[in-house]
């Protein structure tokens, strides 16, 4: 690897520890939205603080509209990924124990590989699928850890699995759109479309904002800034220069990074079980994102990634963080649930 690769790996790393560490991060602000907000309210409120943010930013850079070919991909993510997901998960994760929320939810970066590999062409070399095969199991420790042995119903089983499907969904279809456009202009725009699509929440958003006290409004707004504004973008730059299965496979570091914020923030100091998972959940991702020999799977966008082009540009500051009791994506989760990308 030249000096070049490795700058462009670090950077790439270093974007998806950001987002990472700011999707766990969300869990203790949504621990005091979630009790003030409703699923749909917050997420709606997160969306539009982000929007508000992203779009500053891209007036100061005069980033412009994102070129035609672009759009179908943002579109898809806006919808999916920005919309549906966050609000479906939202909606499920009320209905379920977190044990269960972190079994569905957590088969999203398998779908992300999968759907990656079948259409983007993406490799999938063993030591990924053994990665994530190791942090799935450790993702379900820590959720049936932390669970209390709350009840699932059918119906948020189904939810979180469209949520989980929206999420993949979302990420692959983000990957070409960044072939033509900057991470900021994907997130940004894809940001915007996740409002559009929530905006039916806007009452309820207005009639809970009167209400909620302050602390709850602040932690909404610090969900849209840096979770979302700032996640997601860093999230969009690592994405450009990788594949759509190792970035999916990074995401398992939330539900451990989570347990650790937890017990700092909120004293929950986490039992052994919990720590042998959050444990599995780092060293699954050391595994998936380790290079083999052959240099399949690199971080420049190889496999069927490498075919879609650099991006337009690298600007900016968007997935999934975690939030909750659990561990997997969503936003506006329950106040004790925890997931993959928030």
């Amino acid at each position: 690897m030249n000096a070049a690769d490795r700058r462009t790996d670090l950077l790439a790393a270093a974007a998806a520890t950001v987002t990472v560490v700011l999707w766990a991060s969300a869990f203790v602000s949504i621990r005091s939205a979630g009790s003030a907000y409703s699923p749909g309210a917050l997420a709606l409120g997160r969306l539009l603080a982000g929007a508000l943010v992203l779009g500053a930013i891209c007036l100061v850079r005069r980033e412009g509209w994102p070129p035609r070919p672009a759009w179908r991909g943002i579109g898809i993510s806006g919808v999916l990924w920005f919309g549906f997901y966050m609000v479906a998960l939202n909606w499920g994760e009320q209905e379920v124990d977190a044990g269960t929320a972190a079994l569905v939810v957590n088969i999203g970066p398998i779908l992300i590989a999968l759907l990656g590999a079948r259409l983007l062409g993406d490799v999938m070399p063993p030591r990924l699928l053994a990665g994530m095969a190791v942090s799935f199991a450790g993702a379900v420790t820590v959720g049936l850890s932390m669970s209390g042995g709350g009840g699932s119903s059918p119906l948020g089983v189904v939810l979180c699995l469209l949520a989980a499907v929206g999420y993949a969904g979302g990420v692959v279809a983000q990957k070409p759109a960044l072939a033509h456009a900057s991470p900021l202009q994907v997130t940004t725009f894809g940001c915007l479309v996740g409002a559009v699509l929530c905006l039916p929440f806007a009452g309820q958003l207005v009639g809970e904002a009167a209400k909620a006290p302050m602390s709850a409004t602040l932690n909404m707004v610090y969900l849209g800034v840096f979770p979302t504004a700032l996640a997601f973008t860093t999230w969009a730059y690592a994405l450009a220069r990788t594949t759509a299965g190792r970035m999916g496979a990074t995401t398992y570091a939330v539900p451990a990074l989570v347990v650790l914020m937890s017990w700092l923030a909120l004293g929950e100091v986490p039992g052994a079980l919990t720590l042998a998972g959050g444990a599995l959940c780092l060293l699954g991702v050391a595994v998936s994102r380790s290079r083999a020999a052959s240099g399949a799977g690199g971080a420049g966008g190889t496999g069927g990634a490498e075919g879609l082009g650099a991006p337009k540009g690298a600007g900016g500051a968007g997935g999934a963080e975690g939030a909750g009791r659990a561990a997997g994506p969503g936003d506006a989760a329950s106040a004790k649930e925890c997931h993959g990308p928030q």
